[in-house]
């Protein structure tokens, strides 16, 4: 790459207290603020999703074990193959981004080994173009993934009635910004670098730097096929153990 783009904030300018900044950051008009003092970009109706970030994020948490959990793989090359995970806590219906990768220019294999790390039990919702053959293996590229260990789902993502619109995917995770139902760890700086600029012109959306995004949106889709993380007992094992009364323990087949 010939170029790096630095976004840096007022608090990065440590020769200011923490007073003087307040008191510059209030003598900006109050629709300058962000992009003066955060380096966030104003795009005006053209941003994508016009939210506030600060309604978005949140600090990152233990995912509690009843919520069920999902990928999502965008597919690149000379753009990021970007992957992101959600939890989706069903009894709020909130979905959280709690991790996000990119990486260009590498095979499955390469980016297989970071997301195993993830969990070899997460399931992966992915697009359909990863049924376009790549043309050294002949294999698909989903099928790539699945050869190297990530557990794949078997068909690309849809939303339930089958539908597979991008406008769509973006109009429910609008709504679910709006309503405080879309939260992201809030250290997920390259998930949010995109968020500030994805934007549309002449109507359309401008499909550049979206790639974490997008597989953030292919998960949202299949989050019907989200699961729970399995418990340190192995669920093959039929051996368990059950707390029995007075305190003690017993172990029961099934």
């Amino acid at each position: 790459m010939s170029r790096h783009v630095t976004r840096m904030t007022i608090d990065d300018a440590g020769h200011y207290t923490a007073e003087e900044r307040a008191a510059i950051i209030a003598s900006y008009p109050a629709h300058e603020r962000k992009a003066r003092a955060k380096g966030i970009p104003v795009l005006g109706s053209g941003r994508v999703f016009p939210i506030d970030e600060d309604d978005i994020t949140t600090p990152a948490f233990a995912i509690p074990d009843h919520w069920v959990q999902i990928g999502g793989l965008d597919f690149g090359w000379d753009h990021p193959t970007a992957a992101s995970r959600l939890a989706w806590d069903k009894d709020a219906d909130c979905i959280y981004v709690t991790h996000s990768y990119g990486l260009r220019e590498q095979t499955p294999v390469i980016h297989a080994a970071t997301l195993k790390g993830w969990g070899p039990w997460l399931p992966w919702a992915w697009p359909h173009d990863g049924l376009q053959h790549d043309k050294g293996s002949g294999d698909a590229l989903a099928g790539q993934y699945r050869t190297q260990g990530l557990k794949m789902l078997p068909e690309h993502a849809t939303f339930e009635d089958g539908g597979v619109g991008v406008e769509a995917g973006i109009a429910e995770m609008l709504e679910r910004m709006q309503t405080g139902r879309w939260k992201v760890f809030d250290h997920l700086e390259d998930w949010l670098s995109e968020f500030r600029m994805y934007h549309r012109k002449d109507g359309l959306i401008v499909k550049l730097n979206d790639d974490r995004i997008s597989s953030s949106r292919y998960a949202m889709m299949m989050k019907r096929s989200a699961i729970r993380k399995p418990s340190a007992v192995s669920a093959d094992n039929p051996w368990r153990r059950k707390a029995g009364a007075g305190g003690g323990s017993t172990w029961m087949a099934g």
